[in-house]
């Protein structure tokens, strides 16, 4: 839609872009790549996101850091055995990812903060600034927070019965798993479900929250980051006898219904055929073609007004307030102005056009109002 002249244009919406610990540009050089490619980085959490530019808020990349092993200097490869400063490898499970930044004191942020996240806390043995160590320290309050609210993905919004009676219909997707807990308090509760000697063992655990950290409510109580802490704590000290509960989700490939035959009354599993490719412009000529039985039609052109330019618009008065009489006809407080044919016609603020496709309801109102401003 065209905005009339003069009319002030309605800024264009920004996208918001997503906040970072840290951000800046990377170069990064993965197990299948033959070189460097180079993106606006930004790591949140454990997950360092890549961008094509810094006005991206939709990444085109990501690296999680969740199986992180080991982060070196990097001396680039070829017959220089000087390392510039510039290059340094993160060790993942599986894979080795190496980087380049422009200077030495952008790979020593990079790696300082990746080593926050990863083992929450700063590190002390790079060489950083005051000012860098003061980043790191928020950056480390900010993970350990949202560590906190996160919920592992054991966790199911689920009562102490219906946890009770899935980890007994579905043993294969793990026999322990989070829940909120049963007091109200804002606390959670951990259900496990073993097998001893054929018989089936239950148990509930409170799961309190306390400051920024949990506790585990037990005999000698057990001290917690994070729920993902509490969840590794029962895996750790039962030796992995328990194990996280994670619900099977499969999905279908292909689309499928159940259809009766008619003749014998039995259903068979029916895949319906894939429609017909659409052809491009199939469609618009399809809707261009005129129907053989009825002829044409063609729009009857509106009589000119005499004396009039033919983009003139009927004014209507400048009251502040408008009594409208009836449905077609605005009146204001001295009622409708008169214009008589050569009389000086006031300026439409803003150039306006007429649309040509009127109707013949408002074709019809049209004439009548010409007709009074004429008596």
């Amino acid at each position: 839609m065209a905005t009339a002249p003069g009319l002030p244009r309605a800024p264009k919406s920004k996208p918001i872009l997503p906040s970072h610990y840290y951000e800046g540009f990377l170069e990064k050089k993965g197990p299948k790549d033959r070189d460097y490619k180079k993106f606006w980085a930004g790591l949140q959490g454990l997950t360092i996101y890549l961008y094509i530019s810094n006005r991206d808020p939709q990444y085109v990349e990501k690296v999680d850091l969740s199986n992180f092993l080991a982060l070196t200097d990097d001396a680039p490869r070829g017959g220089s055995t000087m390392d510039p400063g510039t290059h340094f490898c993160l060790s993942l499970e599986g894979q080795e990812i190496r980087f380049k930044v422009d200077s030495l004191e952008a790979r020593e942020m990079w790696k300082g903060f990746i080593m926050t996240v990863v083992e929450l806390k700063v590190p002390s043995n790079l060489t950083l600034l005051p000012g860098h160590r003061y980043m790191m320290a928020e950056a480390l309050t900010k993970e350990k927070d949202r560590r906190a609210q996160e919920k592992p993905s054991c966790f199911l919004n689920v009562s102490r019965v219906e946890a009770q009676l899935l980890l007994e219909r579905y043993p294969d997707c793990g026999n322990m798993l989070l829940r909120p807990g049963s007091d109200r308090s804002g606390g959670y509760s951990i259900t496990t479900r073993q097998t001893l000697n054929g018989a089936e063992v239950v148990r509930h655990y409170k799961v309190k929250r306390e400051g920024l950290g949990y506790v585990i409510d037990v005999e000698e109580p057990i001290s917690c980051s994070s729920l993902h802490d509490v969840v590794n704590y029962f895996v750790s000290n039962t030796k992995g006898a328990l194990v996280p509960f994670y619900p099977d989700e499969d999905y279908e490939k292909v689309l499928g219904f159940v259809e009766a035959n008619q003749e014998n009354g039995e259903s068979t599993w029916t895949v319906p055929k894939p429609p017909a490719p659409r052809v491009p412009g199939d469609d618009k000529q399809r809707q261009q073609l005129p129907d053989p039985g009825k002829p044409p039609w063609v729009p009857t052109p509106l009589p000119p007004v005499p004396d009039q330019d033919e983009n003139y618009i009927i004014p209507i008065s400048d009251q502040p307030t408008t009594q409208y009489v009836n449905e077609d006809e605005p009146k204001g407080l001295d009622g409708p102005k008169k214009v008589t044919p050569g009389s000086s016609q006031p300026k439409v603020p803003f150039g306006v056009s007429i649309c040509t496709d009127i109707t013949e309801e408002l074709e019809r109102k049209l004439r009548q109002r010409r007709a009074n401003l004429e008596k």
